[in-house]
C-alpha cells in the first residue's frame, strides 16, 4: 500500500499524458505522506513496520516485542523475527512497485525519458555525490526514526509504533520530504527504494534504460545508518527533552 501509492503518485506527475502531470514536489510529498497513513494504516498487525531503517531503529532503541499490542499480537526481537519483517517490506514494495506499473502502463510507453521512469520506482540525488547523497539520507531518517520513537513515548519496549496514530506519521513524512527532501528524493526507507529498483529492473518496461545500481547502495546504507543512529540517540535524549 506504501509503494503503490508512494511511487503512484510519482508516475502521476512525471509520466506524459497524465492529468496530474507537472503537479511539482509538494504534490509527491503529500502523496508520499497519504502513502504511509495508509501503510499504517492496513499494517496495524504488525506493529505498522513498513520500513527496515525504522525496525532497525527500534531494535537500536531497546524494543524486545513487534506487534500490536492492543490486538494481542507480540512478535519477540531477535535476529530471524528482524529478518522476517526486513523481508516482507521488501517483497510488499516490490509487489506494490509492479501494480504501479500496471496502473500507469500507458503512460510509462507514452514518456520518451528514460529518467522519470526511473524516478516512479526508485530515488535519485539532484547533485550526484555519494559522500553527500549518504549523508542527506543518514540525517532524514534520523529525524524520521528519532520522532516516531518520540511519539510513542520514549524506548519502544512494548509494541513499538503499534500506539502511534498513523497521522502524526504521515505528517512527519511531508514535513521530511518539504524540508530534506530535495537534495536525493528522500528514500528514508531501504525497502521503499530497493523494492521498486529491482521491479523497474525486471519489467519488461518500454525503453527504460538502466536502474542505476551505482546509486543504489545510497538509499539503503544512508537509512539504515540514520535510523540505529536515531534509536540509540533516542535511548540518552529523549530523556532529556521531555
Amino acid at each position: 500500500m506504501l509503494v503503490l501509492l508512494g511511487c503512484g503518485v510519482v508516475a502521476n506527475v512525471a509520466l506524459a499524458k497524465n492529468k496530474g502531470l507537472g503537479g511539482g514536489f509538494l504534490m509527491v510529498n503529500i502523496g508520499w505522506g497519504l502513502a504511509v497513513f495508509a501503510g499504517v494504516i492496513v499494517a496495524y498487525a504488525s506493529g505498522a513496520h513498513l520500513n527496515p531503517a525504522v525496525t532497525l531503529g527500534l531494535v537500536a532503541n531497546g524494543a524486545t516485542e513487534f506487534g500490536n499490542a492492543a490486538a494481542g499480537i507480540a512478535v519477540p526481537v531477535d535476529p530471524v523475527s528482524v529478518l522476517t519483517y526486513i523481508a516482507a517490506q521488501l517483497i510488499g514494495a516490490i509487489i506494490g512497485a509492479i501494480v504501479v506499473w500496471l496502473a500507469y502502463k500507458q503512460h510509462f510507453d507514452a514518456e520518451p525519458e528514460p529518467a522519470n521512469k526511473l524516478g516512479v520506482f526508485s530515488t535519485g540525488p539532484a547533485i550526484r555525490s555519494y559522500g553527500w547523497n549518504l549523508v542527506t539520507e543518514i540525517i532524514g531518517t534520523f529525524v524520521l526514526v528519532f520522532v516516531v520513537i518520540g511519539f510513542g513515548g520514549g524506548r519502544q519496549g512494548e509494541g513499538g509504533l503499534a500506539a502511534l496514530g498513523a497521522l502524526p506519521v504521515a505528517l512527519l513524512v511531508i514535513g521530511i520530504g518539504a524540508s530534506l527532501g530535495g537534495p536525493t528524493g528522500y528514500a528514508i526507507n531501504p525497502a521503499r527504494d530497493l523494492g521498486p529498483r529491482i521491479a523497474h529492473f525486471i519489467l519488461p518496461i518500454k525503453g527504460k534504460g538502466a536502474s542505476d545500481w551505482s546509486y543504489s547502495w545510497v538509499p539503503v546504507v544512508g537509512p539504515i545508518i540514520g535510523g540505529l543512529i536515531a534509536g540509540w540517540s533516542a535511548i540518552v535524549l529523549l530523556p532529556l527533552l521531555t
